[in-house]
């Protein structure tokens, strides 16, 4: 029978599959009849004859146009994507060809961003996508791609600002502790293209939006910066940014002057009539899979959150009293001052956490009327933050489950007594770009055993932690047993965690 580790690490390759580009897009998107051809986009019908562009921006971009291109055939007349630097020849070299556009492609495209920065590369290429989204007709059907880190990839400011003197003001804002909320928030209010900017350029063409979304809760204004999206914000919001970090007498002549002609209130939603978003990728649709899959193994299984965040530390002890908890309940302990104990301290970390939209009292409640000796596997996603102190290598996945295995240490140390009857569990986190830091792996498993292991080998988990060094941690055993290293995925919808117990 499959061992715990191969239990999880299927789920988590089914939850990435699903919503890797190829399958995606096949999903979400069809052709339909000879003569009068249709798109079929989830189910809506847009007529197409060889009237079909096709822009995009973002990392995962360039395998949703290779598998775009396969689908439209020769309706598609041309396209421009801006990708990250570098990711072709990566693609290359990683053996996915099925990544890349084929040698006759009618879709140009243009590298830029480096380390995730707008830079003259990245306005090169904004600057083209504008001009094909300027040409449209009301004939015409524009197909936008948008993926996570499309919105460094997509600058445009508004003349007379220059790109460097919108980066300054948005590293002044971060540097004063502007919110990456925020952030957006200006940066789309000096944007020709974010905030909805190319849907309005591209009038009266039909525009149709697909997206693979890397932002908690799959806000259409926020990914990528909404460039198809009704923005929420308005002039005055950003003015009042720059007010609350004390910046408003400061700024470059460029952006008053933008700021000063700006329209005081946002584009209505009814100027966005010709535009269709449709997100056909995200955590929660990968994490619906790897449900399935689990079930197919004989878990029960429950999904705790799609939107886990918070700093790595508090977000570990979260996990670490959901594991003890599931064990109470699986070895018959469910009832109890232990057990109440822990779901008292669950309940108050979880309101201090403030995941949106987790109702924990009512996850709870389903959890104890599971009853003993029972499969359980519990899934999640999500984004945490670590703050780094030390120099060490490693990712916020390897970091979570390193802290987890701790945090199971020290609560098994303090039992007097260890509960009856034995069971097997364990804890996987990763990345579904298949990144994790600057590292080759995606995430980390862990078991309650890891750290006691790791003692009687005389590693000092604590000393790797404070130096963020999980990664050296992990590699110290053999055949990398704990580290998950899947390669790049071609995908991003955040992380995602999964408890199995059994």
């Amino acid at each position: 029978s499959m061992s715990l580790r191969e239990h999880a690490l299927a789920l988590f390759r089914s939850a990435v599959g699903t919503v890797r580009p190829a399958p995606m897009l096949k999903r979400a998107v069809k052709l339909q009849g000879d003569g009068g051809a249709q798109l079929l986009v989830k189910g809506q019908a847009f007529p197409v004859k060889r009237n079909l562009y096709l822009v995009g921006f973002g990392k995962a971009v360039l395998g949703m146009a290779a598998a775009a291109e396969e689908i439209l055939g020769d309706h598609l007349i041309r396209g421009i994507i801006n990708v990250p630097i570098g990711i072709q020849e990566s693609l290359q070299q990683a053996g996915m060809q099925e990544m890349l556009l084929k040698p006759h492609s009618k879709i140009q495209v243009i590298e830029g961003a480096k380390n995730n920065l707008p830079d003259p590369e990245a306005l090169k290429g904004a600057a083209a996508i504008q001009q094909l989204a300027e040409g449209l007709t009301a004939d015409d059907l524009l197909l936008v791609l948008i993926s996570g880190g499309g919105s460094a990839l997509l600058p445009a400011p508004i003349p007379p600002i220059l790109l460097e003197e919108k980066e300054k003001l948005t590293k002044m804002l971060a540097s004063r502790g502007a919110a990456i909320q925020e952030l957006n928030t200006v940066r789309k209010a000096l944007s020709v293209l974010k905030g909805g900017g190319l849907a309005q350029i591209a009038y009266p063409a039909q525009v149709v939006s697909l997206i693979l979304s890397d932002v908690i809760g799959d806000p259409l204004d926020i990914i990528a910066s909404g460039p198809t999206a009704a923005s929420s914000h308005s002039i005055q919001d950003c003015l009042q940014i720059l007010t609350k970090y004390n910046l408003l007498h400061s700024l470059p002549k460029s952006v008053e002057t933008v700021l000063s002609r700006s329209p005081t209130k946002p584009t209505a939603a009814e100027d966005y009539s010709h535009v269709c978003n449709i997100i056909i990728g995200s955590n929660t649709l990968a994490l619906d899979e790897a449900k399935c899959q689990a079930e197919g193994l004989g878990y029960t299984t429950l999904i705790l959150s799609t939107a886990v965040l918070g700093e790595v530390g508090r977000v570990a002890m979260l996990y670490c009293q959901l594991i003890q908890l599931l064990h109470l309940g699986f070895t018959g302990l469910g009832e109890g001052p232990l057990s109440d104990r822990v779901r008292g301290s669950l309940l108050q970390l979880a309101a201090e956490l403030e995941i949106p939209g987790l109702d924990l009292a009512e996850f709870l409640r389903v959890l104890r009327g599971l009853g003993p000796k029972r499969p359980v596997c519990i899934l999640a996603g999500g984004e945490t933050t670590v703050q780094l102190q030390g120099t060490g290598k490693g990712g916020r996945n390897q970091e979570l489950a390193l802290r987890v295995a701790l945090g199971l240490h020290r609560a098994r140390a303090m039992e007097t007594s260890s509960p009856p009857g034995h069971c097997e569990i364990i804890f996987l986190s990763g990345g579904t770009d298949g990144q994790d830091g600057p590292t080759e792996a995606a995430g980390a498993f862990c078991s309650p055993e890891l750290v006691g292991e790791a003692l009687q080998e005389g590693l000092d988990v604590e000393a790797f932690l404070s130096n963020n060094d999980s990664y050296t941690f992990f590699s110290q055993f053999q055949d990398g047993h704990h580290l998950l290293v899947t390669g790049l995925t071609g995908t991003n919808v955040m992380d995602i965690q999964a408890i199995l117990i059994r």
